[in-house]
Formats: structure tokens, sequence, C-alpha cells
């Protein structure tokens, strides 16, 4: 696999905490972290940005994705509000997750919790020609639902 070198600002309020890491070597998100001073409780429908420490610099043509933990979604209700928020490469601010809670109950996040994680990948730019006819598909216009119906 090809790695991008990808420059990482480690934030003050982030010194003691893990930078984002993948949690096996087939994963393909990185976990990020709570850089929270104190816990944080989401009460059920309540949502919050979570600060994570790190400011990153993606190379032109890369983009890192902000998605939900499937675990953090399954047992606490939390995810992420925006998913996938997209990070462009021409942002340099901290990295920030809108966690959402869906569950019943009230949540609590803690400094260092994982929260969310992050998918790097590239990107195509895309140039517009306008056209009155575009060509045929199998599909057409077929939208919400169209794949779903059965075949006569």
């Amino acid at each position: 696999m090809n790695a991008v070198a990808v420059p990482v600002r480690r934030l003050p309020h982030a010194r003691d905490l893990d930078l984002p890491e993948y949690a096996t070597d087939g994963a393909a998100g990185l976990d990020l972290s709570a850089a929270i001073d104190s816990d944080l409780v989401l009460a059920s429908g309540e949502r919050h940005l979570v600060p994570t420490g790190i400011s990153i610099a993606l190379p032109p043509g890369i983009e890192a994705q902000v998605r939900p933990r499937s675990g953090l979604a399954l047992e606490r209700g939390l995810t992420v509000l925006n998913s996938p928020g997209t990070i462009d490469p021409d942002y340099r601010g901290e990295i920030g997750v809108v966690l959402v809670n869906l569950g019943g109950e009230s949540a609590i996040v803690r400094r260092g919790d994982r929260i969310a994680q992050l998918v790097v990948a590239r990107y195509l730019v895309v140039e517009w020609r306008e056209s009155d006819d575009l060509p045929d598909s199998g599909r057409g216009g077929g939208g919400f639902g169209s794949t779903d119906s059965p075949s006569p």
C-alpha cells in the first residue's frame, strides 16, 4: 500500500493525546479522539462540536472524511451529524467532530475517547461541460427506490 505523507500539528490542548491511528492493519479509518478538558454530557437529541486537538495539511487532490464509529453508534447512540464531514486540502484549522446523541439516554464523552474515524482519499476535480442531452444508461432517470422494483 502506498502511504501519503500528511503533516499534522498537535495543538496545545492535545499534547497528551495520541495522534489518530489505525486500530488494525486492515482499517480504512484513523480513530479521532476527543480533546476536551472535562466530561461532556450529551442529552438525547443534543449535538456538540467536539475538538480533536489536531490540524492537518492535506496535499492537493486528497480529502479527509470524518465518519461515525459503528460501536459508538450502536452502544451509546452517538454519531457524526454531518456525516461524512469533509476536510478540504486547503483547510488548516482544528478538526472538529459534530457529535449528536440519537439514543434515548444521555451519553458521556470523556477526554481521549475515540469519537469518530478519519478516512483519507483521493478525489477528482470536475470540469462541467453543459449539454442539452445526456448519454443513455440502463437506469435512465429512475430515482429513489427505482432499482428495488421486481423484474417483470
